[in-house]
């Protein structure tokens, strides 16, 4: 099945309740949801992208870049997100080796960026630049998207089907890019959201980039799952992300989200009240961040561990002993 079909199939039947909302005030619907990835995918289409073609996407965090990644589920071809760091030499090899047909990128990085393309033989350049910079919805992507003809349905697709194209760390030579299908994000976005018990009233606090495993496809996914409502704050910022806890209820980060959280003196157990869960990963966590985190909030922090390769592996359990300085036990189906 088509992961985007998924994604859809959880929409609330009201479709005017709020899927998102953005640390500025900006609201996203359930039905602007679908109208904007349907547009998004219009265009895609209409470039001559078909299924199993790539879009690359080096763009800052935003609203309009994680309805792209919807879009490029719902029209079939293959979304490669990357780094908003990544300069020259390592956009280069990329977009060589992934072999894009539409690539989008920020505005400021046009310069650098067209004679690559133009090297490469890039069809179709695009860009989108982050909310806060410019007006919100702006962008040249957003702008054709407008005056296309959107796109009816999604584009079927099998399980073994290619969704993404992530590149990794690589330990030996050039990174490589991890060949991710449908079937991949949607097992083990489901396999998450059983296991850490998502509920119909959980808001998700989104604070992770958009280019990585943990805030694109482990957040990101299983909040769609859930058909429920995300907070989403295009960085992280401590003192901001304290106070959209009153609304949320679940909250991802890195060990580093945690070491900031617990210097902010103001930070205890009274701003976690509202908090059923809190998520890390990406990276080790030292066990003396879980043991102070538990003395200052009440709560243990849940500590998972996965690869690109293959999304999330092993997860300490929702219910009975976290233990800091672990990654816990396989997962469901691993």
């Amino acid at each position: 099945m088509n992961l985007f079909a998924l994604f859809q199939s959880r929409f609330p039947t009201d479709t005017s309740l709020p899927f998102l909302e953005t640390e500025t005030g900006r609201s996203l619907t359930f039905d602007a949801l679908d109208q904007t990835t349907a547009r998004y995918a219009g265009l895609i289409r209409s470039l001559g992208a078909a299924p199993g073609d790539r879009v690359a996407v080096q763009v800052e965090k935003s609203v309009e870049s994680m309805l792209l990644y919807l879009a490029c589920l719902r029209a079939g071809v293959v979304y490669l997100p990357l780094n908003s760091a990544y300069r020259e030499s390592e956009i280069a090899y990329f977009l060589g080796d992934a072999t894009p047909k539409i690539f989008v990128h920020a505005s400021k990085d046009a310069d650098w960026i067209e004679p690559i393309c133009q090297s490469l033989n890039i069809a179709h350049q695009f860009t989108m630049d982050a909310e806060g910079k410019v007006q919100a919805g702006s962008g040249d992507w957003a702008k054709n998207a407008a005056n296309g003809t959107p796109m009816v349905g999604f584009e079927n697709r099998n399980d073994d089907d290619l969704a993404a194209i992530l590149y990794t760390s690589g330990t030996t030579g050039r990174s490589k890019g991890a060949m991710l299908t449908h079937l991949n994000l949607s097992s083990n976005a489901l396999t998450l959201h059983r296991a850490w018990g998502f509920q119909p009233d959980d808001v998700l606090l989104h604070t992770l980039p958009l280019f990585h495993v943990h805030g694109l496809f482990v957040a990101l996914n299983t909040i769609l799952l859930n058909g429920g409502k995300m907070i989403f704050h295009t960085r992280f910022d401590a003192p901001a992300a304290i106070a959209a806890m009153q609304r949320a209820t679940v909250f991802m980060g890195v060990p580093t989200y945690y070491t900031r959280l617990l210097a902010e003196p103001a930070f205890d157990a009274a701003c976690c009240e509202h908090m059923r869960l809190f998520v890390s990963g990406s990276a080790p966590m030292l066990a003396e961040t879980f043991s102070e985190f538990a003395a200052r909030t009440g709560h243990h922090i849940l500590e998972r561990y996965g690869m690109t390769e293959t999304g999330m592996i092993t997860s300490n359990p929702l219910h009975g002993e976290r233990r800091g300085g672990t990654v816990g036990f396989a997962l469901p189906g691993v």
